[in-house]
């Protein structure tokens, strides 16, 4: 479904190539990707690996300066038609002057859809997430984990078959964050879309994921490419004490330590 293929970017260069004076900063090199429909893909790895970069050339929101990506054979130009995006700050990407529904149902205007039409899919999509009786409210009354199920609900509601997470959990506190991390699992088996997940998690990138992938920095690339051994059925206890869990995490870990270590020192976090 998404193929990201010999992409790389360059802060500072145009989207031909070309670089500044000082040949800018290469955030990106050479990143190979073939993600199939459905998959759940979480993205791991040191700060200023390019995480972030990477997911908004996919978004078509950043022009990549070589490579490409394409999304069902079409090369991204642009923001593609049925993309969803959920970001970790919450509270800057929701609306505080609109009602709950009024957010989610408001990406569904771009669908040719009446008022009615909109305010049943919100409420449909609100009855998912837990958060049916907030219809009305403000996102200012509701906590940070009320806001993140707004933010993904909204994300939803248009049924994309891409959903991109940049940090989404990351902000909220560890009970909240793995309540929402079972959520995200069950709305991807019912709904079925292909997820790219960012996180610095790295028991989160292995809980959630079909595949998690680890980015090295400077410039970003891919150091490993590792398939989840774990059963569909999740459980934040009963699957952090499985064996393939604890080993995959160990995996990723050393992936990611790697990355980070300097010469001749000892691995960094």
């Amino acid at each position: 479904m998404l193929r990201v293929e010999g992409l790389g970017h360059r802060y500072g260069g145009g989207a031909d190539g070309s670089t500044s004076a000082d040949g800018g900063t290469e955030a990106l090199r050479d990143i190979e990707l073939t993600v199939p429909t459905g998959q759940l893909l979480t993205i791991v790895g040191p700060s200023g690996c390019g995480k972030s970069t990477l997911l908004r050339c996919v978004a078509g929101l950043v022009r990549p300066t070589s490579g490409r990506i394409t999304l069902d054979g079409v090369p991204v130009d642009g923001v593609p038609e049925r993309l969803g995006i959920v970001f970790q700050d919450y509270s800057r990407s929701l609306f505080p002057w609109l009602s709950v529904r009024d957010n989610v149902a408001l990406p569904l205007r771009r669908h040719g859809l009446g008022r009615a039409g909109r305010h049943a899919a919100a409420a449909r999509m609100l009855e998912q997430v837990g958060l049916a009786g907030a219809a009305r409210r403000h996102p200012w009354q509701l906590s940070g984990g009320m806001q993140q199920r707004v933010a993904l609900a909204r994300a939803l509601a248009a049924r994309p078959s891409l959903l991109l997470m940049d940090e989404p959990f990351g902000a909220l506190d560890a009970r909240t964050r793995e309540d929402l991390e079972d959520l995200l699992l069950r709305l991807h088996r019912v709904e079925g879309m292909t997820v790219l997940l960012v996180t610095h998690d790295i028991d989160e990138s292995v809980y959630v994921g079909d595949r998690v992938v680890v980015l090295a920095p400077g410039p970003g690339r891919v150091r490993a490419d590792l398939p989840v051994p774990l059963p569909a059925e999740r459980d934040q206890i009963a699957t952090r004490r499985l064996p393939e869990f604890t080993e995959l995490r160990s995996e990723v870990g050393r992936s990611v330590r790697g990355a980070t270590a300097p010469e001749g020192g000892s691995p960094g976090g």
